[in-house]
């Protein structure tokens, strides 16, 4: 039996950067780009331009919104009952593998206001509502009624994309709803079961190596689900230097740990930084309370230097204003100057 190798902390900090485009930008197409890195967050619109922007070779802000126009890409709420940008395949995988959890869970943190029942006949009233067109979100929360718990709530009955012109760069506020089978035809005919190995899987590609309660964690998914989706799938295991068990899909690549990772600048609310992420140590622990707090559950906006976090940075006035954590060495402050000022042109 081959031995388990122990897999460093810096290696899985350079691991992460490889799958999430964040050691080199691509050339890949927004959908391709989505599903290897396992969707991006998009509760701040912007969010998801700059994610893409630091990931994609030559990405434009237009592209983005072109590819929600042309429903290439779509944006709704979907994991751990957040907003997020996926491709219509990953958007229907996704929503077959999570959406009885979410319901169990958003009716848990509920139990004095809703029940299924409720929730049931307010979608029943939401649903004569969606034909194709876009619905506000002042209607519909009229039509849910101001006794059900509102739109927060029902789009874990009612499976809702947002569309363009809202949730976009120039039009923040996602206010505009349609029902996802209008928007990028019927789901598909997909097993509970194999739905939740194929999350996993787009899991694993995106962030591995990883254990079982981080998949968890990412997915919003009591373990149970999971470890029954693992195995159906081949793996290969590491160990961490803590000693736990890491699992990862075979043959993807582990980079060098003294690869060079570039400067980048990441938007609030990063996957890398949130705390299934936290063992390759983006998010360097000394940091972690000037990232997220109560003020910022959100996080702030920050950027990387060689793989870690090492400041906040703000659009401000047509500049990128920068504000390091600790003293940087004059090469990195050079490249992270660089860096700003492409991406104050890209705000431009």
């Amino acid at each position: 039996m081959e031995p388990v190798r122990t897999i460093s902390e810096r290696e899985l900090n350079r691991v992460l950067l490889a799958r999430q485009l964040l050691l080199e930008r691509r050339r890949l197409s927004l959908p391709k780009a989505l599903e290897r890195i396992g969707g991006i967050q998009a509760q701040y619109a912007p969010s998801m331009y700059i994610g893409l922007w630091s990931r994609l070779e030559g990405f434009e802000r237009d592209q983005l919104t072109r590819a929600l126009e042309r429903r290439t890409v779509v944006q709704g709420t979907s994991l751990r009952s957040t907003i997020h940008l996926l491709s219509p395949r990953d958007w229907w995988i996704f929503a077959e593998a999570i959406t009885p959890a979410r319901r169990e869970q958003w009716l848990r943190t509920r139990r004095q206001t809703a029940d299924a029942k409720g929730m049931a006949a307010a979608a029943a009233r939401a649903w004569p509502l969606f034909g194709g067109e876009p619905v506000d979100r002042k209607l519909l929360q009229e039509t849910v009624g101001l006794g059900a718990p509102g739109i927060s709530g029902i789009n874990a009955w009612l499976s809702l994309i947002r569309v363009p012109p809202s949730g976009t760069w120039d039009r923040r506020r996602a206010d505009l709803f349609v029902e996802a089978s209008d928007w990028i035809g019927p789901r598909p005919k997909l097993r509970r079961e194999a739905a939740t190995v194929e999350l996993v899987r787009s899991y694993l590609r995106g962030f591995g190596p990883s254990t079982t309660a981080e998949i968890a964690d990412w997915a919003g998914l009591a373990i149970a689900p999971v470890q029954r989706a693992l195995g159906s799938i081949e793996l290969r295991r590491f160990r961490a230097e803590d000693g736990e068990e890491l699992i990862d899909l075979p043959r993807l690549p582990i980079p060098d740990p003294e690869t060079v990772a570039p400067v980048r600048f990441l938007p609030v609310w990063d996957a890398t930084l949130l705390v299934h992420a936290r063992r390759s140590q983006i998010l360097p622990e000394r940091h972690r309370s000037r990232v997220f707090s109560t003020k910022t559950p959100q996080s702030v906006a920050t950027f990387l230097v060689d793989g870690q976090v090492a400041g906040i940075w703000r659009f401000e006035k047509g500049r990128v204003k920068l504000e390091p954590f600790e003293r940087l060495g004059r090469a990195a402050r050079s490249q992270l100057d660089a860096e700003a000022e492409r991406l104050a042109e890209f705000h431009s």
